[in-house]
């Protein structure tokens, strides 16, 4: 299992900076992914983001915080 959590830690250690138009896009997938819908997506397509950089943004906020959260679980099992 560690060499798997270590590929995401590395995926999202590879993903380029995000577009600063993208900041507040990036907060809501951390905090409350639910609420996104495919006008947040065509916000960001407006500002002249392309799909591709959405894509990969949105999944490296994911994996980024969900090892946040597994790390955070381990500190209090630990």
């Amino acid at each position: 299992m560690t060499q798997q959590i270590d590929d995401l830690r590395a995926v999202v250690a590879g993903t380029p900076p995000a577009p600063e138009a993208m900041s507040a896009y990036l907060e809501q997938v951390r905090t409350r992914a639910y609420t996104i819908t495919d006008a947040d997506v065509e916000g960001l397509l407006a500002a002249g983001c392309t799909e591709d950089e959405v894509f990969e943004q949105t999944v490296a906020a994911a994996i980024s915080e969900g090892l946040r959260r597994l790390d955070a679980a381990g500190r209090v099992l630990g």
